[in-house]
């Protein structure tokens, strides 16, 4: 833990610099399926680049494998945590795609209780109450009366939440196995699942020119990469509540971004029940007693 005021700069500034990449990272993502990259292929690029540059790292730790049932679980989640949230992002409205995954709370609470045997205290009792009703503000739909995703993004989007308190279970019940070894399975994961996808849809191979697969490959190999080893550095030099708090950044990144670059509105209700899950979050976080590098997004923003 940094003990120098100018030292405790440095991990806030890397959680920020990554919360804010996360936070715009539906741009790229657009322009690229604009220019005759879907999302999956995208994410199989982006993804294939990212692991492609850390080779060396999976040599490093090619011993350290140990629990190998649970990192296949792993591998899965976070494959489908990053490519739901991928597809999402693309299809539907960035600040509502980005409030429904912060849903994940609800999920890890939830999941936490089942598989690891936590206590539902007071307290994450009123932060589930708060995400479920604030899941309930912005889901109403008025000309049906329910409470309901309105689109497939939205089920992409909750599913991805999901996908994501589930990687945070299996990596709290992995405390053992390296970061690193959870970072490449993680993206591992994606490739396989963005694969599988492909191959189940019968997608074609897209034809594109070669700048449009090279802006793909360096998103992955200088973007991910980059936000990852930001959220590692900053989550393994603070404590854990302070960090996924700051993560929650990325809320405002999608937000001004959102509104800068594209026509979107985001309706009164969505804004209330955003504001609701965001203090769920925020409790949840504090809350946190957690310890270790093991947070954020799985395969991107560090889950692992």
């Amino acid at each position: 833990m940094p003990s120098k005021p100018h030292m405790a700069f440095y991990p806030v500034a890397c959680l920020l610099f990554s919360a804010t990449l996360w936070g715009v990272f539906w741009y790229p993502l657009r322009v690229l399926e604009e220019h005759g990259l879907p999302g999956l292929w995208s994410t199989l690029v982006i993804y294939g680049a990212a692991l492609a540059v850390t080779l060396p790292m999976l040599w490093i730790y090619r011993r350290a494998f140990h629990q190998p049932h649970l990192l296949f679980y792993l591998a899965l989640a976070s494959g489908w945590t990053n490519v739901a949230f991928i597809l999402a992002i693309i299809e539907g409205n960035v600040v509502r795609i980005l409030l429904l995954f912060y849903l994940s709370p609800i999920w890890t609470v939830l999941l936490g209780r089942l598989f690891l045997g936590e206590t539902l205290t007071l307290l994450a009792r009123i932060t589930l109450g708060l995400a479920m009703l604030g899941a309930l503000v912005m889901l109403w739909d008025p000309s049906t009366g329910l409470p309901w995703p309105r689109d497939h993004a939205d089920w992409l989007a909750i599913s991805s939440g999901l996908a994501f308190a589930v990687a945070n279970v299996v990596v709290r019940k992995t405390q053992e196995v390296s970061v690193w070894v959870k970072a490449l399975v993680g993206w591992w994961g994606v490739i396989v699942v963005a694969g599988l996808f492909i191959v189940l849809l019968g997608l074609p191979l897209p034809r594109v020119e070669p700048n449009i697969i090279g802006a793909a490959a360096g998103i992955g190999a200088i973007g991910i990469v980059a936000m990852t080893l930001a959220v590692i550095y900053g989550v393994t030099h603070m404590p854990v509540h302070r960090s996924a708090t700051i993560l929650l950044f990325e809320l405002v990144a999608g937000a001004v971004s959102a509104e800068w670059l594209t026509d979107e509105v985001v309706q009164p209700n969505e804004w209330v029940g955003g504001a609701l899950i965001i203090i769920a979050a925020a409790i949840a976080a504090r809350a946190s007693v957690t310890t270790g590098p093991d947070r954020g997004r799985p395969g991107g923003e560090q889950n692992t």
